[in-house]
């Protein structure tokens, strides 16, 4: 959810937020007790405020301490559409919820494009030897994941004719995964790292 902004940027904010979880964030959001919430007052990012940290901490408390893995709840549905916009309002279902934090976790029923879930979900589910994608979820298969489509994936598609849709939102993002399936179906979003790339470099 941080990784918006200059990647410099992202990366010291996450090393702030590991830090003010001891560096063990999954022991931290399993074990802490709510005084210790107070650490993260002076912590945001762009408008990632203190009062969305509190709630962030708040649901993978409760979640964490039931489950073992988030990949549970990604395995609700049978397209992503569905699962993206289940997960939305499963993060969302305690009853202390603030409104002004949904804003931080994307739903496809809202027309988003999703890209950071869709980018998180790549990497988790992705088998990848060159060190792109880790790979440790196994309950989900490649071919159901999404492109996470930005500016430039959005760009290079329309300049390679992968992409028609003038709008950057949900229904552009299903348009491109199923002509990135058409290439390879088991892995449509391998494209991604390429398309990103071509992208920011301006090879194109």
């Amino acid at each position: 959810m941080l990784a918006w902004g200059q990647r410099k940027t992202i990366i010291n904010k996450s090393k702030e937020l590991f830090s003010l979880m001891g560096d063990s964030p999954h022991d931290f959001v399993v074990s802490h007790r709510q005084k210790d919430r107070q650490r993260f007052e002076n912590f945001k990012h762009r408008t990632f405020q203190y009062t969305d940290t509190l709630y962030f901490l708040e649901f993978l408390h409760w979640y964490y301490r039931e489950h073992e893995s988030m990949e549970e709840l990604f395995m609700v549905e049978d397209n992503m559409a569905a699962t993206l916009t289940q997960f939305h309002n499963t993060f969302f279902h305690l009853d202390n919820a603030p409104h002004r934090t949904r804003k931080h976790i994307a739903s496809p029923a809202r027309k988003s494009t999703c890209k950071r879930l869709n980018m998180f979900l790549r990497w988790m589910v992705r088998q990848d030897k060159k060190g792109v994608d880790f790979g440790l979820w196994k309950n989900i298969s490649p071919a159901q994941l999404m492109i996470p489509l930005d500016v430039h994936v959005e760009r290079v598609a329309k300049k390679l004719g992968l992409l028609v849709r003038k709008q950057r939102d949900w229904q552009a993002v299903e348009e491109l995964t199923a002509q990135l399936r058409l290439l390879d179906s088991k892995d449509p979003v391998k494209y991604d790292f390429a398309l990103f790339g071509i992208g920011v470099l301006g090879e194109l």
